[in-house]
C-alpha cells in the first residue's frame, strides 16, 4: 500500500513538474510538405500565438502538447501558405468594377461586352480589361471606329490583358489632347494611313490615366478586399504587388492595423519621383503583414504587344525594335540611387535588349554589395551569353503561364533561334540558384495551381503543345512548390519568417484537395485549397 502511494506521488510530482504546453491548435492526421531544407514531411502541427510551436513526424511526439481546438486533416495534403511573387492585387480589385475582356474570341464580342456592361451600369467613362488579339481569327489590333459610332460622347479606355496597350475611342482621345502629329517616346500611338487607330502602347497611355477619374476611397477599399477573397479562394497568403503608389500603400497599411484586411503584402512602389523620394528617405516599412522595401521600375513593353525592347528586330514586324519604356541612362541612374539605400530594384524586363541593359545596369551599381536580392520581373527572352549575369545573386520573378499562354504566336515574333531563350525557367533556376514564381494576374488567371501546372508540364489546359513546350526548361514539382514558397519568401526577405512549416514561422498554410507532389499532372489545374490558414487563424 505504501509502495502504491509513494508511486502514484512520484507520478503526481513529474507531471506537475512537466505539464503539457498548452497551444491554441494542434493539426494532426495530415500529409504536411514542410519545404524546409531538406523538403522533409511530417503528419502534425502545434500552433500557438500566430505560429508555429512544433512540427513532427509522428502523433507520438505531440504527447507534450494540448489544445481545446485540434484538426483532424483526415490524411489529406498541407504545404506552405502560397506566394504570389509577382502580381497586381489592387489591379485585380479594381478589375472586379470594370468590362471584363478575358477570353473574348473577336473584337465584335468586345463591343457586345462593352455595350451590354454599360446598359447594366451606365458610367461616365467606361473601363474595361483583357482583350488579346493573338486569341482571334484575325491578329490584328483593333481600331476604334465602331467604338465612335456607338460611344460618340462617352470616352472609353479598354486595356490589353498584358496591361501594355489601351483601345481608346475618340471622345478619350480628345479629352486626353492626343493628335496625329503627337510622338511620345517609350512607346506608340499606333496609325495606319496617318490616323490614330485607337490603340496606344506603353508611355503614350499615361494621358489617358491622366483623364480617367479617380476611384473613391470606398472604391479603394472594396478593390483591396475583393482582391483578398480572391486570392484567399486559392490558397495565397502572402502577394507581391508589382507597382503600388503611396496612398495605396498607406491605405493597405491602415486596414492591415485595423483587422480588416488580413492577406500580408510584399509592396513594390512604382517608380514616380515624389513616392521613391518618401520611401528611399523613409527606409524599409516592415510589419507581420506588409513590407515595403523595393522600387518597381519598367525597362521595356510587353511582347503581346510588340514593346518588348528586342535585340534584333522582330520576326513578324520588319524594321521594329519595340521600345525601352525607361531610357537606358535613367535605368543605370536609378540602379545607383536605389543601390545606396537598402531598398530592392525590382525591374520589368521581357525583350532580350531590356533583359540585359537591366542586367548591367545591376552589376555596375552593386559591385561589392553582397545580398542584395534584386530581381529582374519577367526575364522572360534571354540571349545566350546573357544567362551568366543570374549567377551574381539576381533573382529570376518568371511567370510559368506567361510561357503556356505566348506559346501560339512567341515563335512567330522571335524566330526560332531566339526563342529557345525565351520562357527560360530550367536555365534561370540553374544560374540563380532559385527562382520565384508568380502569375502576373490579372494577366492571367488568378490560380497558383495553373502557375505549378504550367511550371511543370509546360502545357496548356487544351494540353497543348503535346509533349510540352522547350520541356528541357520545365522544373520538378519540387522545384515549382519552393518557388510558390521558400524561395519566393527568400526574394522578399522573408524566408525567416514563412515559406515553409518551421517552428518559429507563421502558421500560414493551405489544406489542398490532394497531393499535389504526386497527383496525376494533368488533374493538377483541377486542385482546391479546400482551408487556408493565416497566422493560425482559417480565413478561408
Amino acid at each position: 500500500m505504501r509502495s502504491l502511494l509513494t508511486l502514484s506521488l512520484t507520478i503526481l510530482f513529474f507531471a506537475a513538474c512537466n505539464p503539457k504546453q498548452e497551444v491554441d491548435l494542434i493539426v494532426y492526421n495530415a500529409n504536411i510538405y514542410t519545404v524546409d531544407a531538406e523538403f522533409s514531411k511530417a503528419c502534425c502541427m502545434a500552433i500557438n500565438d500566430g505560429k508555429i510551436v512544433a512540427v513532427a513526424e509522428t502523433a507520438d511526439s505531440f504527447s507534450d502538447y494540448k489544445a481545446n481546438t485540434q484538426l483532424d486533416a483526415e490524411g489529406k495534403t498541407i504545404v506552405p501558405g502560397l506566394i504570389d511573387a509577382h502580381c497586381h492585387f489592387y489591379g485585380l480589385g479594381l478589375n472586379q468594377q470594370v468590362v471584363d475582356l478575358v477570353g473574348t474570341t473577336s473584337f465584335d464580342e468586345i463591343v457586345q461586352k462593352v455595350v451590354a456592361f454599360q446598359k447594366e451600369s451606365p458610367a461616365n467613362f467606361i473601363r474595361g480589361r483583357g482583350w488579346d488579339q493573338n486569341d482571334w481569327e484575325v491578329k490584328e489590333f483593333p481600331t476604334k471606329g465602331k467604338l465612335d459610332e456607338l460611344f460618340p460622347n462617352t470616352p472609353i479606355a479598354l486595356e490589353r490583358v498584358d496591361g501594355h496597350a489601351y483601345l481608346v475611342n475618340q471622345k478619350a482621345l480628345d479629352l486626353a489632347g492626343i493628335t496625329t502629329t503627337m510622338q511620345v517616346e517609350g512607346g506608340e500611338i499606333v496609325k495606319e494611313n496617318g490616323q490614330i487607330t485607337g490603340v496606344l502602347v506603353d508611355n503614350p497611355m499615361g494621358m489617358i490615366d491622366a483623364i480617367i477619374p479617380k476611384p473613391s476611397t470606398a472604391t479603394k477599399i472594396r478593390a483591396l478586399k475583393d482582391a483578398e477573397r480572391l486570392c484567399f479562394d486559392y490558397g495565397l497568403t502572402t502577394v507581391n504587388d508589382a507597382g503600388l503608389r503611396r496612398a495605396t500603400i498607406e491605405m493597405i497599411d491602415s486596414l492591415q492595423q485595423a483587422n480588416d484586411l488580413s492577406i500580408r503584402i510584399y509592396a513594390m512602389v512604382s517608380n514616380v519621383p515624389e513616392d521613391l523620394d518618401h520611401f528611399l528617405n523613409k527606409g524599409i516599412v516592415k510589419t507581420d503583414k506588409l513590407n515595403v522595401r523595393s522600387i518597381k521600375v519598367y525597362g521595356d513593353g510587353a511582347l503581346g504587344s510588340r514593346g518588348a525592347a528586342l535585340k534584333e528586330p522582330y520576326s513578324d514586324k520588319v524594321g521594329h525594335h519595340g521600345a525601352m519604356v525607361t531610357p537606358v541612362d535613367q535605368i543605370e541612374a536609378l540602379a545607383q540611387r536605389i543601390a545606396s539605400s537598402d531598398y530592392q530594384m525590382n525591374t520589368h524586363a521581357i525583350g532580350d535588349s531590356a533583359n540585359v541593359v537591366v542586367l548591367k545596369a545591376y552589376e555596375a551599381a552593386l559591385n561589392g554589395k553582397l545580398d542584395r536580392r534584386w530581381k529582374v520581373e519577367h526575364a522572360q527572352v534571354v540571349s545566350e551569353q546573357d544567362f551568366d549575369y543570374f549567377k551574381s545573386g539576381i533573382v529570376p520573378s518568371i511567370q510559368p503561364t506567361h510561357a503556356t499562354s505566348d506559346m501560339y504566336w512567341a515563335e512567330d515574333r522571335l524566330g526560332p533561334e531566339r526563342v529557345k531563350g525565351a520562357y527560360a525557367y530550367k536555365k534561370l533556376l540553374d544560374k540563380a540558384g532559385i527562382v520565384a514564381l508568380g502569375t502576373d494576374f490579372p494577366v492571367e488567371q488568378v490560380s497558383p495551381f495553373l502557375t505549378f501546372y504550367a511550371a511543370v508540364a509546360r502545357q496548356d489546359l487544351e494540353k497543348f503543345p503535346e509533349g510540352g513546350f522547350q520541356m528541357e526548361d520545365a522544373l520538378s514539382r519540387e522545384e515549382a512548390l519552393k518557388g510558390m514558397t521558400i524561395w519566393a519568401a527568400y526574394s522578399n526577405f522573408e524566408e525567416n519568417e514563412k515559406g515553409s512549416l518551421e517552428p518559429g514561422k507563421f502558421a500560414d498554410f493551405v489544406i489542398l484537395s490532394d497531393d499535389i507532389m504526386t497527383m496525376p499532372v494533368d488533374d493538377i489545374p483541377s486542385l482546391k485549397a479546400e482551408q487556408v490558414f493565416l497566422g493560425g487563424n482559417k480565413v478561408k
